[in-house]
């Protein structure tokens, strides 16, 4: 991906003023579980709420200078964000008739206070409805890369838009009408709620990706190949095998890696947020 373009004005850079945490009681369990199934996840609350309520003390760890990698990682998450900002900005206006919000994005190391609880590194990149902010630590980047196998600054880029995504369905009620539902509905279909909810947020990662290289001609080659590798590396069924060793797909909860990599190509081929309806069709 093209790293030219202007810089976000809304990052709030809180790297190097987090305390470390010791977790006591249920807490680690949380965060191993997290690790498994939380990748990407439009909403941490519950799973944080266990690490807050588990003891815990915390201690003040000292300020450490960033790499000049991290830096440019910092600065590349920069670039992203605002082209998101411009492209839902755009859509927001013509499509919607409304401004669009900007969501804050959060850079944080170890783990940092949020509306929907305490983050840490483990959760992963994740979006708190709660106050409208995306939060990352820049070290997923690495996890991504060594972890997921999925490297490349486009990767890289799919999962700020995937967060931005779920930012998306918060400002539309989207969000808030999928809870409704689930909190009547049995544990499997509110997973399967869970499934769409995220598989739209994948379309609209494809979206802006669309619509920004319209506009901007941000793709290199390689960089939808990318994209495409990370959704599938961090498929349900793919992280599922990877730590249980077998496949249990009543309890997805962000959908299977070609479902991920079905609506992200169906939004890149589109650039339509019509197109992204997961909840319109029996076929996900």
């Amino acid at each position: 991906m093209k790293k030219t373009g202007r810089r976000s004005s809304n990052i709030d850079d809180r790297r190097g003023s987090n305390s470390s945490l010791v977790v006591g009681g249920g807490g680690l369990g949380a965060l191993v579980f997290a690790v498994i199934v939380t990748l990407l996840t439009g909403d941490p609350g519950p799973i944080l709420d266990q690490v807050v309520q588990a003891p815990s003390q915390q201690r003040p760890t000292q300020s450490q200078p960033s790499s000049p990698e991290e830096e440019a990682l910092a600065d590349f998450t920069s670039v992203v964000l605002a082209d998101t900002e411009d492209t839902w900005n755009t859509i927001f206006q013509q499509q919607i008739g409304q401004d669009y919000p900007e969501p804050t994005l959060v850079l944080y190391s170890g783990s940092t206070q949020s509306a929907c609880g305490l983050g840490q590194a483990a959760m992963g990149p994740f979006y708190c409805p709660a106050d409208q902010q995306v939060y990352i630590d820049l070290s997923f980047y690495n996890d991504l890369k060594r972890r997921h196998q999925a490297p490349g600054d486009f990767a890289q880029a799919y999962v700020i838009a995937h967060e931005v995504g779920h930012h998306v369905q918060n400002v539309l009620g989207i969000s808030n009408q999928v809870r409704g539902l689930q909190s009547r509905a049995s544990k499997s279909e509110a997973n399967q709620l869970s499934v769409r909810l995220e598989l739209q947020a994948d379309c609209f990662a494809g979206v802006w990706a669309n619509r920004a290289d319209r506009a901007r001609d941000i793709l290199e080659q390689g960089d939808i190949e990318e994209a495409l590798n990370a959704a599938s590396q961090i498929g349900d069924d793919r992280l599922q095998q990877q730590s249980r060793g077998v496949v249990v797909p009543e309890s997805f909860t962000h959908g299977s890696s070609a479902q991920r990599m079905r609506w992200f190509k169906q939004g890149l081929a589109t650039g339509d947020i019509e197109q992204c309806n997961t909840f319109a069709t029996n076929q996900i």
